[in-house]
């Protein structure tokens, strides 16, 4: 392995999203992540969406680089094997309801005692306290308790999907930071090992900008806004003539008047009253409607292609085809092949961030069901009958 974290273990226990996610990050700079699953099926993502012979394609991605154990948690021996993973790893990741653990054996308060410089990152619906830490809790769940889903969509219609589990992301980003930073104490010969408490709705909360203090001093609630970004004008979304969309942000002063001079509206440019955002933000409808003129009748490469040439922030709302194709995303190595067990390549999302010295890698895809128990077992002291007595007893598989 190579990597910045290449010192690093860590154990996950977790399914689907945010705390494979956040291991996943782990497994891409080099940490040795074990994947904890059970012995009936494993993680259920293995089976989500779309599927490659019997595996699901998200699967390969996201457990890219990490070791499968299948271990039976509902036998003392199961509970004993995490015991024994948990006491020589860094780091630890679960995304169940609070107290899932602890009702296991494998709480703070057993796994600290066996490994005082553990880091334990919980990620939860609601968090570990509050009245509501026991209530189920997905990424959805967070992305509507923690305000962004409120403030998307059009003005009066029912506020949609995000597109992908942001909220689930936005845990899991939270959580390697977080994680990263108590592993900088321990490191650091600072303190011992301590909980990583992470919440989807803080997750999502966390990024809600200015809502909350607009709305104590002002009174005023961020309401939707459809593609425009609400009190900085002009920056929207425009239709152009062949059904693309175009986003432009031409939100200050110089590039509005950039902007305007290459949509063709040179009187709005030398306007007196446009000059700063104040007085655009009075009249953002009609310079929504010069620049959605301009705009429509022009395909969404042309229109990009003049506003790139007078230096406005332009782009074109990409597909995932769009994003494949894309010359950008190809030179950064943002679309790289992989090689699944069959054989077969496919491309999947390249690494980031980019580190210049110490960059992750893909090493392989995401595993078998308990393709490396053996050799996790081993590397934790099991002997070769004591590994096969686990399989015996239906410990592991």
């Amino acid at each position: 392995m190579s990597g910045p974290l290449t010192d690093l273990r860590v154990i996950e226990l977790g399914a689907l999203i945010a705390a494979p996610f956040a291991a996943r990050l782990f497994a891409e700079f080099g940490a040795e992540v074990i994947k904890v699953e059970t012995i009936d099926g494993g993680d259920p993502l293995r089976r989500w969406r779309k599927m490659h012979n019997g595996t699901s394609i998200w699967w390969y991605l996201q457990s890219r680089n990490k070791k499968s154990i299948a271990v039976n948690l509902k036998t003392s021996e199961g509970v004993d094997i995490v015991k024994r993973l948990a006491a020589s790893a860094d780091v630890l990741i679960e995304n169940f309801r609070p107290d899932t653990l602890e009702r296991l054996g494998l709480g703070w308060d057993v796994l600290s005692k066996l490994n005082p410089d553990l880091v334990m990152v919980r990620i939860s619906g609601y968090g570990q306290t509050g009245p509501y830490r026991d209530r189920p809790g997905f990424g959805a769940i967070g992305e509507a308790m923690g305000g962004i889903r409120y403030t998307t969509g059009e003005p009066g219609g029912a506020p949609p999907r995000m597109g992908v589990s942001l909220g689930d992301s936005l845990a899991s980003l939270h959580g390697v930071i977080g994680a990263l930073m108590a592993l900088l104490r321990v490191k650091t010969g600072q303190g011992r090992g301590q909980i990583v408490d992470v919440s989807l709705v803080e997750s999502v909360f966390n990024i809600m900008e200015s809502v909350v203090p607009e709305y104590d001093m002002l009174g005023e609630v961020r309401e939707r806004s459809g593609g425009a970004l609400p009190g900085i004008s002009p920056s929207n979304t425009y239709r152009a003539a062949d059904d693309g969309f175009v986003v432009i942000g031409g939100n200050s002063d110089p590039i509005f008047r950039r902007l305007m001079i290459a949509v063709g509206r040179a009187d709005l440019a030398d306007d007196p009253n446009l000059k700063s955002n104040d007085g655009r933000v009075k009249r953002n409808a009609e310079l929504d409607a010069a620049i959605g003129d301009w705009v429509g009748q022009r395909t969404a490469v042309e229109a990009i292609g003049v506003l790139e040439q007078a230096e406005v922030p332009a782009g074109r709302i990409y597909s995932a085809a769009d994003i494949v194709a894309d010359p950008h995303y190809q030179a950064r190595g943002m679309v790289e092949p992989m090689i699944l067990p069959d054989g077969v390549s496919v491309r999947m999302p390249g690494i980031v961030p980019k580190l210049s010295e110490t960059p992750g890698e893909v090493r392989w895809p995401g595993p078998r069901l308990g393709e490396h128990t053996d050799a996790i077992l081993e590397g934790a002291g099991f002997s070769e009958a004591e590994i096969g007595t686990l399989r015996a007893q239906g410990a592991v598989c």
